[in-house]
């Protein structure tokens, strides 16, 4: 009985931590990413949906956050256009910032091709429709090494689980 309520409670601080995106992609207690200097990639910040760890690599989830209020989008970092067009019926950008980093933003419509240099901050294109988010809205999502992390980490703005003890 006692090793089954010892899991459980396991289960729910993992489940906590996931939520927060506190462990996604090697993230290790020293691993602030956020002395990288990125910058938002819109004028205004407005969190409408946050960023949701799945708990697995093919599990349900948020793989990044939805930004509102939206037209113009800009690139959060300096980088190269890896990918710019339609996936799915919506116009996705993708940026790769080098050391594995890379940044998905959906729906963007943008005149820029695949190996285009952009500067953070510069304009990169305009929101679009469709897609998984609602009209006005932009989806900012990050990659890194391949594995998606919470692009909060990347603003300095991820808060830290707190395990409490408990019984």
């Amino acid at each position: 009985m006692r090793s089954s309520r010892a899991g459980a409670v396991a289960a729910v601080a993992i489940a906590i931590l996931a939520t927060i995106g506190g462990s996604a992609a090697h993230a290790t207690p020293g691993d602030d990413l956020s002395h990288r200097g990125w910058v938002w990639p819109v004028d205004e910040v407005q969190i409408l949906r946050r960023f949701e760890a799945p708990p697995h690599a093919y599990g349900p989830g948020h793989r990044g956050i939805d930004l509102g209020a939206v037209e113009t989008v800009r690139a959060p970092a300096d980088g190269q256009v890896a990918f710019a067009g339609m996936v799915a019926g919506r116009p996705v950008l993708t940026i790769d910032h080098g050391d594995g980093l890379v940044t998905t933003l959906e729906p963007v419509v943008t005149e820029l091709v695949a190996g285009h240099r952009v500067a953070r901050g510069s304009p990169v294109g305009i929101v679009a429709t469709g897609g998984h988010t609602r009209d006005g809205t932009v989806h900012f999502g990050v990659r890194w090494d391949g594995a998606y992390i919470n692009p909060l980490r990347l603003l300095g703005g991820v808060p830290r689980a707190v395990l409490m003890p408990c019984c």
